[in-house]
C-alpha cells in the first residue's frame, strides 16, 4: 500500500489515517509488530518526528500498543478495530452522500443510484 500523502491537510493526520486503514483491513493484522518508526517515516518519505506524532495519536486511539521490548503493535482488540472501521465507512458514506446533495440528488434517488450501480456490478 503506497503512502499518498498530500500538501492540503497536515501529514501527521494523512499518516494516522492510513495505518488506521491498513489496520482495519487487516494490511497490518491485529497483534502484528509494526515496522519502527524510522523505516515508517522513511517510507513515507517523512521526518521521524512527524510519524512519532501519528504513532502516539494511535496509541491514543487503542490501535496500537507499545511493547517495551519489542516495539509497537497492533491492538488484538477486535471490536475496537471494528469500530474503526465502521467509523472510517460511516465517514466515506457521509461524504459521498454530501457530495450526491450537491449533486441535485435527495437521498432516496441517491439510494436508488447506488442499487443501480450494484446491480450493474453483479451482472458483470
Amino acid at each position: 500500500m503506497a503512502w499518498e500523502l498530500s500538501n492540503d491537510r497536515p501529514i501527521y493526520s494523512q499518516i494516522v489515517e492510513t495505518i488506521k486503514l491498513r489496520i482495519v483491513s487487516g494490511y497490518y493484522p491485529a497483534g502484528e509488530k509494526l515496522p519502527s518508526v524510522r523505516e515508517l517515516a522513511a517510507e513515507a518519505g517523512v521526518n521521524p518526528n512527524t510519524m512519532q506524532k501519528a504513532f502516539t495519536e494511535l496509541e491514543s486511539s487503542g490501535l496500537l500498543t507499545t511493547m517495551r521490548t519489542s516495539g509497537r503493535v497492533v491492538t488484538e482488540n477486535g471490536m475496537l478495530i471494528q469500530e474503526a472501521k465502521e467509523a472510517i465507512a460511516r465517514n466515506e458514506v457521509e461524504q459521498f452522500l454530501e457530495k450526491m446533495k450537491k449533486l441535485g440528488y435527495e437521498l432516496e434517488e441517491a439510494r436508488e443510484f447506488v442499487n443501480r450501480i450494484l446491480r450493474e456490478e453483479n451482472e458483470a
